[in-house]
C-alpha cells in the first residue's frame, strides 16, 4: 500500500473544536503523505469528525457512513474513521453497527491519529475511547483559511449542565500552557496568519488546572493572563475567543479586552435560558441577573461591543410563562447574533430521562418564535453600522459574487464590498457601510490617504 496514491477526505459536523480538531488530523494525514480530495469517493481514507449536540447532527453521521461501508465491499482498501463526540460516546456499538469501520476514536485522541492508522494498516479495528492526557500539539495542522486560525487552549469540560453530553465525551479540563499557545501563535504569525481564535469548550476555566498562585492569592494563570501573555505576538493584528461561561466571566477580563487593542470587541457568551428555574434545572451555575449584569459591564467598557449567544428552548418542564422570559432576555439585550436549538435530549445527561419532557410541537412552536425574534433584532442590531467607518480583514472573494470580497469587522459582522481578492486577502481594510441586513453588511472601500 502506497502511501503516494492515498487520498483522503474529511467530513467535520459540529463546534469550531470539532472544525480545529479536523485540521489538524488533516495536517497529520498531509504529514503521512496523504493528498486531500474534495470528493469523499475518490478518497481511500475517509473520515467523519462527528457531534452528538443534536440527534440530528448524529442521525446524518450514521447515513453517510452506511453509503461508503456500501462502498467497501467493491473497494476494500478503503479506510474508514469515525472520530469526535458520537465515536466518544457510542465506542464499540458503532463497530457492531458498522463492522466495515476500521477506527473509532474520540477527541481527545486526535493528535495520536498517526499511531492510531498505523496499527489500522498492519490489519487491527481499533476503538480508541479511553481517557488520556492531551498529547501536545507536534504537528501542522492543514488550516482551512489562510488569513484566520484557530488555537486551542482547554480541552474538554468540568461543567455538568443537565443536557449537555460534551464532559462525557471530551473529557475533563486539560489547558495547554502558556508558552505552547504563544509558541503556536509566533509560529501562525511567521506564516501570515492575521487573526487567532482562542478555543476552549469553557474557555474562561483556562489555567485552573495549571500551576501557579502569586502571593496576594490569585491564580496568575487565566484567561485574562493568557491575553496579556499573548497580545504581543508579532504579525498576529485580532484576537478573539470562545466559548465563555457566564460563571466565569469576570471584570477583570472585560477590563482586559477592553485594554488590549488586538482582542476584538466580540463576545460569545451563551445565556440558554431567560428563566432562573430553567437555569437552575439545567445547572447552569448563575441567574438571568448575572448574565444581565455581564453585559451591562461589557457595554460600560466598550459601549459598541458585538454580543452573541445560545440559548435552547423547550427544555423539559419549560413553561410558556418562562419561555417568555427567554424572549424578553432577548428583546432586552439586542444580541448582534443568537444560536438557538430546541431541546434535544441526549444519551447518558440527567435531563433526558427526566419525565417533564415537551412535545415536538410545542419545542418546534417556541423555536420558530425566537427565531423570528432574532431575525428582528438582530437586523436593528445591524442598524448601528450604517454610515460608519469599519476595518474589515479581508479573508475571501464573496462566492456568490467574484467581483466582491469579504471579511469581517472586529465585531464578528460578515461585510462585501468590491475589490480583487489577489490584492487583499489578509488586508486590513477601512470600508464605509453602506447597506445593512441581519447578519451581514455590505460597503465600499475607503483609500487610506498616503
Amino acid at each position: 500500500m502506497t502511501n503516494s496514491r492515498r487520498r483522503y477526505h474529511i467530513t467535520t459536523f459540529g463546534c469550531q473544536m470539532n472544525k480545529a480538531d479536523s485540521e489538524r488530523m488533516a495536517g497529520i494525514l498531509e504529514d503521512m503523505g496523504f493528498e486531500y480530495s474534495e470528493d469523499p469517493n475518490k478518497a481511500n481514507l475517509i473520515l467523519y469528525n462527528t457531534c452528538t449536540i443534536r440527534d440530528s447532527a448524529e442521525q446524518k453521521v450514521y447515513s453517510y457512513l452506511g453509503r461508503q461501508a456500501k462502498r467497501k465491499h467493491e473497494e476494500p482498501d478503503l479506510t474508514l474513521i469515525v472520530a469526535g463526540c458520537v465515536a466518544q460516546q457510542e465506542g464499540e456499538i458503532l463497530l457492531r453497527r458498522v463492522p466495515e469501520l476500521d477506527l473509532v476514536m474520540g477527541p481527545q485522541h486526535a493528535n495520536r491519529l498517526q499511531d492510531l492508522l498505523e496499527q489500522v494498516f498492519d490489519g487491527n479495528q481499533i476503538v480508541a475511547t479511553e481517557p488520556i492526557q492531551i498529547v501536545e500539539d507536534i504537528t501542522k495542522p492543514r488550516r482551512d483559511s489562510s488569513v484566520s486560525a484557530w488555537v486551542n487552549v482547554i480541552y474538554g469540560c468540568n461543567e455538568r449542565c443537565t443536557y449537555c453530553v460534551v464532559p462525557n465525551v471530551r473529557g475533563v479540563e486539560q489547558s495547554r500552557t502558556p508558552e505552547v499557545i504563544r509558541a503556536e501563535m509566533e509560529e501562525l504569525g511567521r506564516q501570515g496568519y492575521k487573526e487567532i481564535t482562542l478555543l476552549g469548550q469553557n474557555i474562561d476555566a483556562y489555567g485552573r488546572d495549571l500551576p501557579g498562585s502569586t502571593e496576594s492569592g490569585r491564580h496568575q494563570n487565566t484567561l485574562t493572563d493568557l491575553l496579556y501573555y499573548v497580545h504581543d505576538v508579532p504579525g498576529i493584528e485580532r484576537i478573539r475567543f470562545a466559548t465563555s461561561h457566564p460563571r466565569y466571566f469576570t471584570e477583570r477580563l472585560i477590563r482586559a479586552c477592553a485594554e488590549l487593542p488586538k482582542v476584538c470587541e466580540h463576545f460569545h457568551i451563551p445565556f440558554q435560558s431567560g428563566d432562573n428555574d430553567i437555569l437552575k434545572a439545567m445547572s447552569r451555575g448563575y441567574t438571568q441577573e448575572k448574565y444581565r449584569r455581564i453585559i451591562d459591564k461589557i457595554r460600560e467598557y466598550m459601549p459598541d461591543a458585538s454580543i452573541s449567544a445560545d440559548a435552547i428552548v423547550g427544555f423539559p418542564g419549560e413553561t410558556e410563562a418562562q419561555f417568555e422570559q427567554t424572549l424578553k432576555m432577548l428583546e432586552d439585550i439586542g444580541f448582534d447574533m443568537l444560536n438557538t436549538a430546541a431541546y434535544s435530549p441526549r444519551p447518558g445527561t440527567p435531563a433526558a430521562l427526566w419525565d417533564n419532557q415537551l412535545s415536538e410541537e410545542v419545542k418546534s412552536d417556541r423555536l420558530q418564535r425566537i427565531n423570528h425574534l432574532v431575525s428582528t433584532t438582530a437586523a436593528q442590531a445591524s442598524q448601528r453600522y450604517y454610515g460608519r467607518l469599519e476595518e474589515v480583514l479581508v479573508e475571501d472573494q464573496n462566492p456568490k459574487d467574484p467581483t466582491q470580497v469579504m471579511g469581517r469587522t472586529r465585531g464578528n459582522r460578515l461585510t462585501f464590498f468590491t475589490g480583487d481578492i489577489k490584492q487583499l486577502k489578509g488586508k486590513l481594510v477601512n470600508v464605509k457601510i453602506t447597506e445593512v441586513r441581519a447578519f451581514s453588511l455590505t460597503g465600499e472601500r475607503i483609500p487610506v490617504p498616503c
